[in-house]
């Protein structure tokens, strides 16, 4: 199948689930997803992903660290998938991005199909980042119907929503064409940002990691300039669980720290994860044109000590 006939698959794939998704929330069974950016990866409520899964053939990958949680219990018709399998050392740095070719491979292995909207769900709680991970490499294969469940597993199962310990049947997928283009940032980019300010730096850390208070990387504190938006801080309990602030909310909270969509933006963290939770934010959920994720991280940042760093609450 050629690369354009698989698109127009997708395409119509996607159109049948917000169809359905839109007859649900008209028969008050379950709201459709909230607008996003123009082929963005968008939030899914656990009412309408309740009802997808009785209409609708969609991929669901669970991507707590945990296997065991897995096996204990999950989503119907859920694939496991360990982040950790999305990264590793490069050139003596750990916790790299992959080739494409690694992620063709494994997502043919899970069943990921580009012609099948997919939704990824982590443990939510403080586990978001794992999710936003896959839907982030997704999106950077042009995956064309990403979905991030909205509050995780832990919000699906305090709702009392059905879970199994049965594996699904899951048939290999044909490699997807589409290439590998993550919008990320080298470390000598970085480094032009932090002496000529031609770029936003973001940090998504915590702010104890932030201000030097704590890390594990050989050196602490943060890239100067960089300002602190704890990726933890677009989140709010709600009811059963963990979700999303919304989009006037957490578009009020960015530009309050200068961070608009008019700017070059550079997000790091310690490992690339923390920093999809807030290009998510930004990218998908805002909309904002120029995102990118120094994926060297503070981990390779932190290891040269021929480079400079800050400590403290400020930039």
């Amino acid at each position: 199948m050629t690369r354009g006939a698989s698109a127009g698959r997708a395409a119509t794939a996607l159109a049948l689930v917000v169809a359905a998704a839109t007859a649900c929330a008209a028969s008050g069974t379950a709201a459709a997803p909230a607008p996003a950016p123009a082929g963005a990866a968008r939030l899914l409520s656990t009412d309408s992903l309740a009802a997808w899964i009785r209409r609708t053939d969609v991929l669901l990958v669970d991507v707590r660290v945990d296997p065991f949680t897995y096996l204990e219990s999950h989503l119907p018709g859920a694939v496991y998938l360990n982040t950790e399998t999305l990264r590793a050392t490069a050139a003596g740095v750990p916790m790299q991005l992959l080739p494409g070719d690694w992620y063709r491979s494994l997502f043919s292995r899970v069943g990921i199909r580009w012609d099948r909207p997919v939704v990824v769900y982590s443990a939510g709680e403080s586990r978001n980042i794992d999710a936003t991970f896959l839907v982030w490499i997704l999106r950077s294969m042009d995956h064309p119907a990403v979905y991030l469940l909205d509050g995780g597993f832990a919000k699906w199962k305090l709702e009392q929503r059905p879970v199994t310990q049965k594996y699904p049947a899951v048939a290999a997928a044909s490699p997807a064409g589409a290439q590998f283009r993550p919008p990320t940032a080298t470390l000598d980019e970085v480094r032009r940002a932090v002496a000529s300010r031609d770029a936003m730096l973001v940090d998504a850390r915590s702010p104890e990691q932030y201000a030097g208070a704590a890390g594990a990387q050989l050196r602490r504190g943060h890239i100067p300039g960089a300002v602190s938006h704890y990726w933890q801080d677009d989140l709010e309990q709600v009811g059963f669980g963990r979700v999303w602030k919304g989009r006037d909310r957490l578009r009020a909270a960015y530009a309050a720290q200068g961070v608009t969509p008019d700017k070059d933006i550079i997000l790091y963290c310690n490992s690339t994860t923390e920093a999809t939770h807030v290009y998510f934010a930004l990218r998908e959920l805002l909309g904002y044109p120029k995102v990118r994720i120094y994926t060297g991280a503070w981990t390779q940042w932190a290891e040269r000590e021929d480079l400079p760093i800050a400590a403290g609450a400020a930039p």
